[in-house]
């Protein structure tokens, strides 16, 4: 019997503890990546510097600074939700602010109110009146996400509806263009 020119290597022929070992391997890789991600993204934008200064962030508005335009009587203002983002993309952010009355029973109206903090200002003010107390719904969900304000309203149908159970039920949008805030439903949201 003749000898192979080249003598049998190791290698070149697969054992299981081969495949062991290659799984081994593997799941390790897999395992520490899972620990090495990446930190968290934001969406913030830098504040427009001048030459020579440094960057500092821009704290939101406090809503607690701010007296709003609703009359409650004898019983307290509550800030019910609030949510801060920068709605118009000028780097600084706003905050959005669901008030109410708080009251002892029922359903109060909520107003939603956009505040900014002016440049140089120590206090914030209302820039926008999202929805009016007036408009005799209260605010059940509210989130800000890509410049875009999103809300769940909960009304009532006619004066007969009782003020504990709202029949009404709509999803608003609110999003800054051409120097106003435009209201509209967001895609896949159902009225009631």
């Amino acid at each position: 019997m003749q000898q192979p020119a080249v003598p049998e290597l190791a290698h070149t022929t697969t054992r299981p503890i081969h495949w062991l070992a290659t799984a081994a391997a593997l799941a390790a890789v897999v395992a520490a990546s899972g620990f090495l991600q990446p930190g968290a993204a934001t969406a913030a934008q830098p504040e427009p510097r001048t030459p020579g200064a440094t960057a500092r962030a821009v704290a939101p508005p406090d809503p607690a600074a701010v007296h709003f335009p609703v009359d409650c009587g004898p019983v307290e203002l509550l800030v019910q939700k609030k949510a801060s983002g920068d709605l118009d993309g000028d780097g600084r952010p706003e905050t959005v602010a669901v008030v109410r009355c708080d009251a002892g029973s029922g359903t109060p109206p909520s107003g939603v109110y956009v505040l900014i903090r002016p440049r140089g200002a120590d206090k914030p003010r209302i820039v926008a009146t999202l929805v009016d107390p007036k408009d005799q719904f209260s605010v059940t969900d509210l989130a800000v996400r890509d410049r875009a304000v999103t809300a769940t309203l909960a009304g009532y149908s006619s004066d007969a509806v009782p003020r504990y159970r709202p029949d009404v039920h709509e999803q608003a949008k609110w999003q800054w263009r051409g120097g106003t805030f435009v209201r509209s439903t967001p895609a896949g949201a159902h009225s009631v």
